[in-house]
Formats: structure tokens, C-alpha cells, sequence
């Protein structure tokens, strides 16, 4: 209807006064689109509750027994998880590993993180645990799985004073990649496509 009176944009719109607004569309329903077209809502403010868990996954095209490449598939799927957990503002309090097997059998362990963290340096050092509590001798893998479970806010999780000038180097790190990763886009190299090219 508006665009028969030339109303084609809310910039328009919101030029037009309320009360030609209510003649056009009746009480109600203009005076709502007057009001919204100003920017007026009196609703308040919901935030969006974030999930409980954040998960990432990879599948082999092949079944594989090489340690170097499961370790570099592992390595990925914590720098995609951090990325995940940090750009949500979050921290895991646990990881659950789940390594998919040839023949359709499957291995899941869970453990707590000391602290709770999205930082790829705390993920990294209880995944390689995980993977490690597998005991692998000679599966063939076909897929991994890292989930990190009892998610909460990030602004909640404890940060330590560290005189560890190497992990805050890390973590100074982390996040220039992350401000890099959110201008050119996610396919930014990462730490593991280096641990894969020089294995």
C-alpha cells in the first residue's frame, strides 16, 4: 500500500509523519511502522543464550594409520575450536574426543580442563591427551571429533597472572590471528597446515 503513495524505502518512511502514516495504514499498524521506521522499540532487549557445547569435526578420504597426520587433523580441529569458543566469547571446562574407526566402531573420552579455557594452548595440551589415552597401536581412523562441553562465559573463567613470557607471547599471537582471521576470512594458514607441510 505504501508504495502506491511513493514509500519505497524506511527512510521515507520515517520522513512522513506519524499521523499520514495512521491514515494510510490505520491506527495501530502505523503507528508501529512510524515508530519502527525512526527506530523506536520499546521492546526490551533479549540476550541470545549461547549453546552449551561447541563442536568440530574432520573425516579422512582414506583410512589412515600415519600418527604425524592424525596429530595435524587433531591440531586443526583445536584451532577451529578455539577460534569457535573465542569468537562466541566462551571458555570449554571440558573436551570430549571421539575418534571414528574403519567398520563403523568409535572411541569417546572426556576430560576436565584444569581451567577453563578457549585458548588453543590449554585445548591443544588436553586433546593431545585424549588422544593419547586412546592408545592407538594400530586402528584405522576414518574421522575425529572435538567437543568442547560445559561452555561458559568467557568473562567468567579465571585469568591467572602468568610470568610465562612464552605463553603470553601465544596468547598475544592468538589474538592478532584471530583480528586477522575476522578481516580476510577464516581460511587464513594456521598452525597446523605448518605442522602438516613440514611433517
Amino acid at each position: 500500500m505504501l508504495r502506491d503513495y511513493g514509500v519505497r524505502c524506511v527512510g521515507l518512511l520515517a520522513a512522513i509523519p506519524s499521523e499520514t502514516v495512521q491514515r494510510l495504514l490505520g491506527g495501530k499498524a502505523g503507528r508501529l511502522a512510524a515508530d519502527r521506521a525512526r527506530g523506536i522499540d520499546p521492546r526490551p532487549v533479549v540476550p541470545r543464550a549461547l549453546p552449551a557445547s561447541a563442536s568440530v569435526r574432520c573425516s579422512f578420504h582414506e583410512h589412515t594409520l600415519d600418527g604425524a597426520v592424525v596429530r595435524a587433523a587433531l591440531l586443526q580441529l583445536v584451532v577451529r575450536l578455539g577460534t569457535r569458543l573465542r569468537g562466541r566469547g566462551q571458555a570449554a571446562r571440558a573436551l570430549t574426543l571421539t575418534l571414528k574407526f574403519a567398520g563403523g566402531s568409535s572411541w569417546e573420552k572426556t576430560r576436565r580442563l584444569a581451567a577453563p579455557s578457549g585458548h588453543e594452548d590449554g585445548l591443544r595440551q588436553l586433546a593431545y591427551q585424549l588422544m593419547d589415552a586412546a592408545g592407538l597401536q594400530r586402528g584405522r581412523l576414518t574421522g575425529l571429533a572435538l567437543k568442547g562441553e560445559d561452555l561458559i562465559d568467557a568473562d567468567q573463567a579465571p585469568r591467572q597472572l602468568s610470568l610465562d613470557d612464552t605463553r603470553e607471547a601465544r596468547l598475544a599471537a592468538e589474538t592478532a590471528i584471530d583480528s586477522v582471521r575476522d578481516k580476510f576470512g577464516p581460511r587464513v594458514i594456521g598452525p597446523a597446515a605448518v605442522f602438516r607441510r613440514a611433517s
